[in-house]
């Protein structure tokens, strides 16, 4: 479905769709490896653009609830579109600015979305202080490269996963799962 609706819209770089399933489906379902969500989990997934990497997870947890949120009408569109090709239950698109959500989620995911310490002080109202699971509720973000100059002393606690422990492909080696959270909500 990707393939068939990056020809019309742009949700993954041209360049880059060959490689759709690693760089893009496996790497959403990277979180899962880290996360074992239980079931009334709520999850927003902010700036989800095509639904990367919200519409992978709620596949892969059909007992979570998804809030997949971006900006952008037409990326919404396809959203819902896939949601419903696909039968999808526990995912709600919406298309609204991140700020002006009002609900509060158990996690927020993200993926390319805005530099860490931007997206955590702007969204961190939304991540709810109840918390049932044995890791503290927060942002959870898919990142590459080298951030470390982003995350300071002075911002929230955080943990962060090498892809490159769970996954021997070669995109993984620089890639990062990055767990922020409040101490608070330890």
């Amino acid at each position: 479905m990707y393939r068939e609706w990056n020809k019309k819209i742009n949700l993954i770089s041209r360049r880059d769709i060959d490689n759709l399933e690693i760089h893009h489906l496996l790497h959403s379902l990277s979180i899962a490896k880290i996360f074992p969500f239980k079931p009334g989990t709520r999850i927003m997934d902010a700036g989800t653009g095509g639904g990367l990497p919200g519409l992978p997870l709620s596949i892969f947890f059909p007992e979570v609830e998804f809030t997949l949120v971006d900006s952008i009408e037409k990326k919404i569109r396809v959203v819902v579109e896939i949601r419903s090709e696909l039968g999808l239950t526990n995912v709600n698109p919406v298309r609204n600015r991140l700020e002006d959500i009002r609900d509060q989620f158990d996690f927020i995911t993200g993926r390319a979305v805005a530099q860490l310490p931007y997206l955590y002080r702007l969204l961190r109202n939304k991540i709810s202080q109840r918390s049932f699971h044995t890791f503290p509720n927060g942002m959870i973000y898919l990142k590459g490269g080298d951030f470390d100059s982003e995350l300071t002393a002075s911002g929230p606690a955080y943990q962060i996963y090498s892809l490159s422990d769970y996954f021997s492909e070669d995109f993984f080696q620089t890639k990062k799962v990055v767990h922020l959270y409040e101490l608070s909500n330890r």
